[in-house]
């Protein structure tokens, strides 16, 4: 049986088949060849994946942030962003860097952050004299800050699989999220510096002003989330629905350049992607539910904590097999599927179990801009056609950045507790 469990996944996903698809087949043979139980117990599990009120945030988040990229919203925070950023030298990557920042505080999926971000920078940087290979790199990495800066959809699936608070990890996300961006920024100021484009444009404060006072509303969708979340008014659930509706608002009947088919739209699209979501959360809790009452769970513990080696020698191994599935796995199906296994190990090690999700979700992080499989990769492929050869080279020098940022979210604590004791 546990020859099955980690063996028949791999093959089917070497044959092709979607990530819901060899999940369910394998639970099946699993369930059907090795226990005596109802059939029901599949459809029940899969039920009771889904059967979590925190899930309820996931198709708002989705809605709100899609209807914020198209209805006037975006347009305004990047106009913000540029005002701030404007004497920096590298001023157009580094504006989409911050950008993605900005929208990852009111997006929750990194897909998302990807296209909102790509459409209105990559343009800019390209007529700014900035390689393919950068430009496209750069939206396909900075999109991922999206997992880790909240809200973040990846960290609402982590808390409800290890029964952590979301709204500390949404806080602790922040930290990391900041230091990655941090790492990013400094490439790409030396990749400016290297490649010999000195332009710049010249801060100017009255753009400032004029900009902030443009984009008041735009910047009232990040202090609705997190003024909402942190002062308590609103769980994480609630304050995606009062985003939904508050982008509605702003880009219908503010900024008038919404339609009521675009909404329609959007709220399709939002339908989609939770779907698509939905049914890999379901089939991966019943994978799972079965990686526990087979044992599996158990003996991944006792083997690792075998090791007899110091807490970080452990961390260093958790988190090269992190990167590892996040090569191949979406976050959402790595996260039900493998929390049930490590999280325990955590709790074992005396690791504080916010401080653990956070790395957890860093890793699977990294794995959406990774090649071969990351998400984002495919997203910025699809909209800039992209060749593989010259993204894959462009991303190096970012995933090796946001390793060396992950040693350190890893490593020192603080990065990720301080602003969430702080918050909370």
């Amino acid at each position: 049986m546990y020859w099955v469990m980690g063996i028949l996944p791999f093959v089917l996903l070497l044959l092709g088949f979607p990530i819901f698809l060899l999940l369910l087949i394998t639970s099946l043979v699993v369930v059907v060849g090795f226990f005596d139980m109802p059939m029901a117990v599949i459809h029940q599990n899969m039920f009771n994946s889904l059967n979590k009120y925190a899930l309820l945030a996931v198709p708002f988040f989705i809605f709100a942030g899609g209807l914020m990229s198209r209805g006037g919203i975006s347009v305004r925070l990047l106009r913000w962003v540029a005002s701030m950023i404007g004497g920096f030298r590298g001023n157009i990557p580094m504006t989409s860097l911050g950008f993605a920042a900005v929208f990852g505080a009111i997006s929750g999926t990194t897909t998302a952050g990807t296209a909102a971000v790509g459409t209105l920078t990559y343009p800019r940087m390209r007529d700014a004299g900035y390689s393919e290979k950068f430009a496209s790199a750069l939206i396909t990495a900075g999109g991922a800050l999206d997992n880790l800066i909240p809200p973040s959809i990846a960290m609402i699936i982590y808390g409800i699989a290890a029964n952590v608070s979301v709204i500390h990890l949404f806080a602790a996300g922040i930290g990391p999220g900041l230091i990655m961006a941090g790492f990013f920024g400094i490439y790409i100021y030396w990749h400016s510096v290297k490649v010999g484009i000195t332009k710049s444009g010249k801060f100017s404060f009255g753009e400032l002003v004029l900009a902030t006072r443009d984009g008041g509303w735009a910047l009232g969708a990040i202090g609705i989330i997190f003024g909402g979340i942190y002062s308590g008014v609103f769980s994480p659930t609630e304050a995606a629905g009062v985003a939904s509706v508050y982008a509605i608002f702003v880009s219908y009947f503010v900024y008038r350049e919404s339609t009521l088919q675009s909404i329609f739209e959007c709220g399709a699209r939002a339908m989609f992607f939770t779907t698509l979501i939905f049914i890999i959360v379901s089939v991966a809790g019943l994978y799972a539910w079965l990686l526990t009452i087979s044992g599996i769970a158990q003996a991944t513990v006792s083997l690792i904590t075998s090791i007899h080696s110091e807490p970080w020698v452990i961390l260093l191994v958790i988190n090269a097999i992190l990167l590892f599935v996040g090569c191949f796995l979406d976050p959402a199906s790595a996260l039900i599927m493998l929390t049930p296994l490590l999280a325990p190990v955590a709790a074992t090690l005396g690791i504080d179990p916010v401080h653990f999700g956070i790395i957890v979700v860093m890793n699977l992080t990294i794995g959406t801009f990774t090649p071969p499989f990351g998400l984002n990769i495919f997203v910025c492929q699809a909209l800039f056609k992209t060749s593989s050869g010259t993204l894959y080279a462009g991303l190096v020098p970012f995933v090796a950045m946001a390793i060396i940022a992950l040693m350190l979210v890893t490593y020192i604590p603080a990065v990720s507790l301080a602003i969430m004791r702080l918050l909370t």
